[in-house]
């Protein structure tokens, strides 16, 4: 996996963490640098340590589906693209309510909420003979960043529809496997 296809996935990931940080920005008027961290803390840990525990799931069942680990990459990514893009598409989604302050519980929940794709990457991590620590942390990195930025940003970008942020990261998401499939299907 080169590190433009970590970084991809990365970026994939995060869509979920700079959405809730976006929307939170529009109802979070106060404390915005003190909000802002602390969001992209909660969510760029949640998505640095789920790869890890995918990534150690996967180790202990590798040598049972081994001929078979490529085509599991490729079913995960696209199983998340077209999850990620049925989502952006669903119209009941976009009228959740949002906690009217960030207590460690709210932000305990959205860690883990935005990161759960993260638990099945790091499982496709795995089969692709990458370095676990490196990806964990570019992809927490990058949801720290876009989790910060998306909160910033709201003022600016309150009416583009979110939904193609999210129909792009499904996109990436399922490209990803593809080149999966085709590394492993072109040697």
């Amino acid at each position: 996996m080169t590190f433009l296809s970590i970084f991809l996935l990365a970026l994939a990931l995060s869509v979920d963490a700079f959405i809730v940080s976006f929307s939170y920005g529009l109802v979070l008027k106060k404390n915005r640098t003190e909000n802002a961290l602390k969001l992209g803390l909660s969510t760029g840990l949640g998505q640095f340590a789920m790869p890890v525990a995918g990534w150690y799931g996967a180790e202990a069942v590798h040598g049972y589906i081994e001929s078979i680990d490529h085509w599991i990459a490729f079913f995960v990514f696209l199983a998340l693209g077209l999850k990620v893009i049925a989502d952006a598409l669903d119209e009941e989604n976009e009228h959740k309510q949002l906690a009217k302050s960030l207590t460690f519980r709210v932000l305990l929940m959205i860690g883990v909420a935005t990161s759960i794709d993260a638990l099945v990457a790091g499982i496709t991590i795995y089969f692709m003979n990458c370095p676990i620590w490196l990806a964990a942390s570019a992809i927490g990195i990058t949801t720290f960043t876009c989790a910060v930025v998306g909160y910033s940003l709201n003022c600016c970008f309150k009416k583009v529809p979110t939904k193609y942020l999210e129909i792009t990261a499904g996109i990436i998401l399922i490209g990803l496997g593809f080149k999966v499939l085709y590394e492993h299907l072109s040697v």
